[in-house]
């Protein structure tokens, strides 16, 4: 009997419905049943999902539908990060509106979000772009502003003055504003901060408590908060090279240990030493104004060339008044960290060597590697960074790094310069506190209205939300909320005075950085429904790029401690996330057409195999060129359509390939013979199912009371699939997952094979076809969830999968009747006995002896002790 071919796009479609009519994924208000909150990184509604969504989605949903099964109250939710600069541009380019557009979006996502078969509660659904979403927002910013930790100062930017629109670092391009091309400006603008700086201490100190997230995350979150200890160190200017009133140099420094290699300082463009020393030197004027055209972004700094300007001025060495050195402008000096200024030892670091050798500058060596010789070392290419001893340095000579650290620190702190002590001991971080004004209208109004009378005035929380205007104008660049007639202007709150609303709107990241706790209530009439985030938070398991690392993430985590530090949430739930997974991206071929343009996969004809596999454009009939394997984007056209593959092959087939291909942290190559091979899987279980139906014992057939070993041996095959299976899940490694269940697969086809030849079939056995079978559709029911209802309808159960519990095992059918033991000859490994768990040591003994490679090496002898470790090894001793 030929089994039908099953449809998966068709039954999918019947069995969403099902899920969908009968609320099968909402998740319960009973706060007495033990929780799991499982979660994937909410997606911009850029229009469509891509493939790096299916595989994002599809690994949460496996983890979800799993702990759901496990009897665990889940709660898998959905939104939209709506509010960004994409839509503004879609506004100018197609003459429409940033909602109108964004609505769209979400609309068409989400039915393709439904079309993977997500065990999505979509009833806690949340667009950030709501007003219902933003007037919470809107009133956390209020709090932090009251507690200040919202605050507002000048501060530089990168202006682009085409588009009208503060630029960030990675924005600027070569001096030029990446979409406009326009050379950027350095403005002074007073912009809205968050106060992270307040929790550098505290968010870096937690991140040893995160051991479920990845190390790898943690690293980049150390090095990004950037805690350092050192010496501000003050230096004197000579007053003849001096501007007036600049008499003068402080200084941050984590090597004071390496004062002795210095040979020049260097400020900042902006540092106020800088400004007045410009005022009377055109010449340094320019070079300042060229290097703020240039990012200051970490990748920046390492690449760019590094370039100075001697300003003339002379600092005084802090241990040695005669000693004077340069001071110079640069450009990988930044106002914004330490001082702003620095002290430059070539010896002990690379970026101050390269500076020192295009500049002809002295390089003094200071540290002497362990094993170099002190009368012959000399610093080549590269500086010495690391610990060693001290040389050349006066006082601190034959001192280890550390040592001389502390002997310089203090020397240091007890020194004078005028009235004030010339080094004190400090902690500096990197992190700097958070930029969160953007000049654009496609974001949350910050709810602030400046008065003359008055100042800066917050809106009153009963007049939230202040919402965006409908009829902003995308016509010209710049800021519509800035050149709307009416809306910025409002009476003063306080007074009642003309007014003008804050025209700023903040900075996405920041509606990123609490969507997970709205999720545990997102009807609420507060922002934070206190006991639904105490009984939800924190997200058991995150799933997310490795991109998100630093930003979204630390901001996350200082702005969950931020808000509950202002009431909203129990200051003891310090972290928002448990336990963390950075999947791996989707990678796919890249085509070239014979005069260079980019192809899509689909407009490409294959010949050939291995090396002799060639491309062909199919719509020119000419040659293509095979590039190398990328990640899936839009600019290289290297993409697969989601939809394509679901209306094709069903989405189980899509979501069985990304869960199968490698290991869920690593990037997955799509190839169209893998998504092939997934269909084949899908087809063979269906077939495997209805055999299970046809040869099996029914629903519902007693169990026998003895089990012959053949059947005993399906049933442990069963139960240790099952058992394997869900601690791969459980761990994350669906590939491992996948495999375990292939090899279970083979062993029921053998059993059903085995079963079909002989005719009819025992009784116990038959019993336990049905049991293995059942047990495989539960198996896969987390991962191809419409394939396994269908074949548990054709099972005979008119009960949806989705609602059973995860099987439990028998644990006596998790151990082996028999197990492997070396047998070794004086002490070298002969052979191996497979025998019965339980055999006696006797028996043991006897079979080891008889043997054939321990009857050769004894050679007729008889064996002088024989000694047996009981289930673990055999030694004979001849």
């Amino acid at each position: 009997m030929t089994t039908e071919r099953y449809d998966a796009p068709a039954r999918e479609k019947h069995w969403q419905k099902v899920w969908e009519e009968g609320e099968i994924f909402r998740a319960s208000d009973d706060q007495t049943r033990p929780k799991s909150y499982v979660l994937e990184m909410f997606p911009y509604p850029s229009g469509r999902i891509h493939m790096g969504h299916v595989r994002n989605y599809a690994m949460g949903d496996v983890f979800a539908r799993y702990k759901r099964a496990r009897g665990f109250n889940v709660l898998h939710p959905m939104g939209w990060d709506a509010f960004g600069m994409p839509a503004e541009n879609a506004a100018i380019e197609r003459k429409t509106h940033p909602a109108t557009w964004t609505y769209a979006n979400i609309e068409t996502m989400k039915g393709q979000l439904k079309s993977m078969g997500l065990s999505l509660d979509w009833s806690r659904e949340i667009a950030t772009c709501s007003p219902d979403y933003y007037q919470h927002q809107q009133k956390l910013f209020l709090d932090l502003y009251a507690k200040g930790l919202a605050y507002r100062k000048s501060s530089k930017v990168n202006w682009d003055p085409v588009d009208h629109t503060v630029l960030a670092n990675e924005q600027v391009i070569d001096g030029r504003g990446w979409r406009s091309g326009a050379l950027v400006e350095q403005r002074e603008l007073t912009q809205w901060f968050f106060k992270i700086t307040d929790y550098a201490e505290e968010l870096l100190a937690a991140l040893k408590t995160l051991d479920k997230w990845p190390e790898k995350v943690r690293l980049m979150q150390a090095n990004w908060i950037g805690r350092s200890e050192g010496t501000l160190v003050r230096w004197a200017l000579d007053a003849e090279g001096a501007p007036q009133g600049h008499n003068e140099l402080e200084i941050y420094t984590t090597r004071p240990d390496t004062l002795f290699g210095a040979s020049f300082m260097a400020i900042a463009p902006d540092h106020p030493l800088a400004k007045a020393a410009a005022e009377t030197n055109p010449e340094l004027a320019a070079f300042s104004e060229e290097c703020r055209r240039l990012g200051t972004s970490v990748a920046d700094l390492e690449t760019a060339e590094k370039r100075g300007f001697d300003t003339g001025i002379r600092a005084a060495h802090p241990f040695d008044p005669d000693w004077k050195l340069p001071v110079y402008v640069a450009n990988f000096v930044l106002m914004d960290y330490g001082t702003g200024a620095i002290f430059g030892c070539p010896a002990g670091d690379q970026r101050d060597l390269d500076f020192a050798r295009a500049y002809g500058l002295p390089v003094i060596p200071v540290i002497l590697p362990p094993g170099a010789d002190a009368a012959t070392f000399a610093i080549g290419e590269d500086a010495v960074d690391g610990d060693g001893t001290m040389i050349n340095s006066r006082f601190l000579d034959g001192l280890s790094t550390s040592e001389a650290f502390e002997e310089a620190a203090t020397r240091l702190e007890g020194m004078k310069l005028g009235k004030k002590p010339v080094g004190q001991r400090k902690v500096n971080f990197r992190l700097r506190d958070w930029g969160i004004s953007r000049q654009r209208y496609w974001g949350c109004p910050i709810p602030i209205v400046h008065c003359e009378a008055c100042g800066v005035v917050p809106v009153p929380a009963a007049e939230l939300p202040v919402k965006l205007p409908e009829d902003a104008s995308f016509d010209k660049p710049g800021n519509p909320l800035d050149r709307h007639p009416t809306w910025k202007h409002v009476p003063c709150p306080t007074c009642g005075a003309p007014a003008r609303r804050e025209t700023d709107t903040m900075d996405t990241f920041v509606d990123s950085s609490w969507y997970f706790v709205r999720f545990t209530a997102p009807q609420a009439d507060q922002p934070v429904d206190k006991q639904a985030a105490s009984y939800w938070l924190p997200v058991d398991q995150y799933i997310g790029g490795i991109e998100h690392a630093i930003l979204h993430l630390l901001y996350s985590r200082f702005f969950f401690r931020a808000i509950a530090d202002t009431g909203h949430g129990s200051r003891e739930l310090r972290e928002p996330f448990g336990a963390l997974f950075t999947q791996g991206m989707v990678t796919h071929e890249t085509y070239k057409s014979e005069g260079g343009s980019w192809l899509l996969p689909s407009e490409v004809r294959f010949d050939g195999e291995g090396a002799a596999r060639t491309a062909v454009e199919i719509a020119s009939g000419t040659p293509a060129t095979i590039g190398s394997i990328e990640k899936m984007s839009k600019s290289k056209k290297n993409l697969v359509d989601p939809d394509d593959i679901i209306a094709g092959w069903g989405a189980d087939c899509a979501r069985w390939f990304m869960l199968s291909d490698s290991p869920p942290e690593r990037d997955v190559v799509w190839t169209e013979a893998g998504i092939q091979g997934a269909g084949r899987f899908v087809q063979r279980t269906w077939r495997l199912v209805d055999e299970v139906a046809r040869l099996a014992a029914p629903a519902g057939a007693p169990r026998p009371a003895d089990f012959s070993a053949e059947a005993t041996e399906l049933r442990r095959a069963a139960h240790k699939a099952v058992h394997a299976v869900g601690q791969s899940i459980e761990a994350l490694r669906f590939n491992v997952a996948v495999a375990q269940i292939y090899e279970f697969t083979n062993v029921l086809s053998g059993h059903l094979a085995k079963s079909q030849g002989a005719g009819k079939t025992s009784e116990d056995l038959s019993w336990a076809l049905r049991e293995a079978g059942e047990l495989f559709v539960q198996m896969i029911g987390p991962m191809i969830p419409h394939l396994a209802e269908e074949c548990w309808a054709r099972l005979g159960y008119n009960t949806l999968l989705a609602n059973q519990p995860w099987p439990a095992v028998e644990s006596g059918l998790l151990v082996d009747d028999k197990i492997t033991i070396a047998v070794q000859v004086n002490g070298k490994r002969r052979d191996e006995l497979l025998i019965a768990r339980d055999a006696k040591e006797d028996e043991v003994r006897a079979a080891a002896l008889k043997l054939e490679a321990v009857v050769r090496a004894l050679e007729g002898k008889e064996p002088k002790k024989v000694i047996v470790v009981p289930q673990r090894i055999v030694n004979v001793v001849a």
